[in-house]
C-alpha cells in the first residue's frame, strides 16, 4: 500500500486541534447543506413530484439496509487503534474492501426482486444505479478514516463539499433533462464517485495492496459490533418508509421523506458535522486516563443546546415552512415534518450513544440496548402503520422517548456520570428551547395563524428566538454560553495569529 507523507500510525500528532477540527467540520457540513438544501428545493418545486421522490426513496431505503453494513467498524477501528501501525492499517483495508465488496454485490442482486415485490419496474433501473454506487465506497473509507484519525478535517471538508457538490449538479442536470427519479439516483452515483477521487487523493493514494489479513480479530470484534448497530440503525430509520412503501403508496413515502429528510439535514447541520470529531478527541482522554464524564456533559450541553431549539422551531413553524419551501404539493408533509422534527430532539439528548460504549469496551452491553430498542421501534411502526402517515410521524416521537430511556442509563455508566448532574443538562437545555419558540407562538397569535404565515413573519419570530435563546444562555449559566464566548475568542485570536488556532 502506497504510504502517505505523513503515515497515520498511533503516534502521529494530530494536524490541527479539537476545536480547529470542529470550525473545518461546521464549515464543510454548512456548505454541504446549503448545496443540498438549494437543490431539494428546486427538484421539489419544478421537477420531482412527491411519487418520484417516493421512488428513489424506497430504492435508497431498501439497498442501504445492506449496503450501510459497508464500514464493518473500519472507520472507528483505524480512529480509535492506539498503536496503528501501517500493518495494521493495511490489514483493516483489506477487510474493509473484501466485506464491503461483497455487501455490495448483495445490494445489486436486490434490485429486481424490490422491483417484483412493490410491482414497479422502475425501481430496477433506480435501485441498480443506487447499488453500484456502493462498489465505490469501500475505496474511500480508509483513506477518509486515516484523514479524520490525524484531525485534518481540512481534507475531509474538501471531502464533503466536493461529493456533495457532484450530487447536486448531477441531479439537477439530469432532473432538467426529464430523468425524473432516475436524476437522483445518478446524483447518489456522482456522490460516491466524487467521495472516491477526492480522498484517494487527500490521502496521498492508497490501495488494500498487498493484501493483508493477519491480526484481524480486532477489526472483526469491532466488526461485529459495528454490523449490529448498523443494521439496527438502518432497519428503525429505513423500516417506515419501506412500509408506508407497501401499504399506502409511491406519493406518501415521497411526503413522508421529505419531512425526515428536512428535519434530518438540518439535525445534521446544526450537531452532525462535529460528531466525527469528538471520537478521536475523546479516545485522547482514554488513552491518557483523564475523566470522560465533564467532557461528555460540555457536549451533552452544545447537542442540546442548539439542536433542541432548532428543532422545536421547526416543529412549530412546520406549516409556513413546507408553504415557503417546496409550494403547496407538499402541504401534507407539514404535520410530519413538526413530529418528526420533535423526535429529532430526543436522538440528540444522548449524543454519541453508541461511539463511547465502543471506545471504552462495552460492546455486548451495547448490543443488547441496540436490539430492545430496534425491536421497539418496530413494533411502534407495525402498530402505527395501519392508521395512516401522522400516526407513523407520531410513533417516530414515542421511539425517540424509548430510546433515551434505554441509552441514557449506558452512557451515564461508560463515562462515569451521575443522572442528576445529565439531567441538570437537560433542563437548562430545555429553558433555552422554550425562550426560542415563544416569539413564534406569539406570532400565530397577534400576526397571523400557521396556514397565513408568511415569510417576514418566519423570519421576525426567527430571529426574536434566537435573541431569547442567547439571553436564556445567559440566565441559566448554560455551558454552551462559555463555548461561544470562547470560540469567539478563540477565532479572533486566529486572525491576529495569522489563522492558527490555539489549541483545546
Amino acid at each position: 500500500m502506497k504510504r502517505t507523507p505523513n503515515p497515520p500510525t498511533g503516534n502521529t500528532a494530530p494536524a490541527m486541534s479539537v476545536r480547529a477540527a470542529a470550525l473545518w467540520a461546521l464549515v464543510s457540513q454548512y456548505l454541504s447543506f446549503a448545496m443540498q438544501f438549494a437543490t431539494s428545493i428546486v427538484l421539489a418545486r419544478w421537477f420531482i413530484t412527491p411519487a418520484q421522490l417516493g421512488q428513489f426513496s424506497i430504492a435508497f431505503a431498501a439497498v442501504t439496509l445492506v449496503a450501510f453494513l459497508q464500514d464493518f467498524g473500519v472507520t472507528r477501528y483505524v480512529n480509535g487503534e492506539r498503536d496503528l501501525t501501517p500493518e495494521k492499517l493495511r490489514m483493516a483495508f483489506t477487510i474493509s474492501v473484501a466485506f464491503a465488496w461483497s455487501i455490495a454485490l448483495l445490494a445489486l442482486a436486490s434490485a429486481w426482486p424490490i422491483a417484483a415485490f412493490y410491482a414497479d419496474p422502475a425501481l430496477f433501473g433506480i435501485t441498480l444505479i443506487v447499488a453500484s454506487s456502493y462498489l465505490l465506497v469501500p475505496l474511500a473509507i480508509v483513506p477518509q478514516a486515516t484523514c479524520q484519525r490525524r484531525m485534518d478535517y481540512r481534507s475531509n471538508a474538501m471531502i464533503e463539499i466536493g461529493s456533495s457538490v457532484a450530487n447536486a449538479a448531477t441531479a439537477l442536470v439530469l432532473a432538467l433533462l426529464g430523468y425524473g427519479a432516475l436524476a437522483l439516483a445518478w446524483g447518489a452515483f456522482a456522490q460516491q464517485a466524487a467521495r472516491l477521487v477526492i480522498s484517494q487523493w487527500r490521502s496521498g493514494g492508497m490501495l488494500p495492496w498487498p493484501l493483508r489479513v493477519s491480526e484481524a480479530r480486532a477489526v472483526l470484534a469491532l466488526g461485529g459490533t459495528n454490523t449490529v448497530q448498523v443494521v439496527c440503525q438502518t432497519v428503525s430509520s429505513r423500516a417506515p418508509e419501506l412500509a408506508l412503501g407497501a401499504v399506502v403508496g409511491n406519493a406518501a413515502v415521497g411526503l413522508f421523506s421529505r419531512a425526515t429528510g428536512l428535519a434530518l439535514q438540518l439535525r445534521t447541520l446544526i450537531a452532525g458535522a462535529v460528531t466525527g470529531v469528538f471520537y478521536p478527541a475523546f479516545r485522547r482522554l482514554r488513552d491518557s486516563g483523564e475523566p470522560l464524564g465533564p467532557p461528555y456533559l460540555r457536549v451533552v450541553a452544545a447537542y442540546t443546546g442548539v439542536t433542541w431549539p432548532a428543532m422545536a422551531g421547526i416543529a412549530v413553524l412546520a406549516d409556513p415552512v413546507v408553504r415557503l419551501l417546496y409550494g403547496e404539493r407538499w402541504m401534507e408533509a407539514a404535520p410530519l415534518l413538526a413530529w418528526v422534527a420533535f423526535a429529532q430532539m430526543f436522538q440528540v439528548a444522548v449524543p454519541l450513544n453508541a461511539d463511547l460504549p465502543l471506545l471504552l469496551g462495552r460492546h455486548r452491553t451495547l448490543m443488547r440496548v441496540m436490539v430492545l430498542e430496534t425491536i421497539a421501534s418496530i413494533a411502534l411502526l407495525a402498530v402505527t402503520a395501519p392508521f395512516g402517515l401522522l400516526w407513523v410521524a407520531i410513533s417516530r416521537a414515542i421511539h425517540g422517548i424509548v430510546w433515551v430511556a434505554m441509552y441514557a442509563p449506558l452512557l451515564c455508566r461508560s463515562v462515569g456520570l451521575g443522572a442528576r448532574p445529565l439531567i441538570a443538562t437537560w433542563m437548562k437545555g430545555a429553558v433555552a428551547t422554550v425562550a426560542a419558540i415563544v416569539p413564534a407562538l406569539a406570532g400565530f397569535v397577534f400576526w397571523a395563524p400557521p396556514g397565513e404565515a408568511g415569510f417576514l413573519q418566519v423570519l421576525a419570530t426567527a430571529c426574536a428566538g434566537v435573541a431569547l435563546w442567547f439571553v436564556a444562555l445567559v440566565v441559566t449559566a448554560h455551558p454552551l454560553h462559555r463555548e461561544l464566548v470562547e470560540l469567539a475568542a478563540s477565532t479572533l485570536a486566529s486572525r491576529r495569529t495569522g489563522g492558527q488556532l490555539p489549541a483545546r
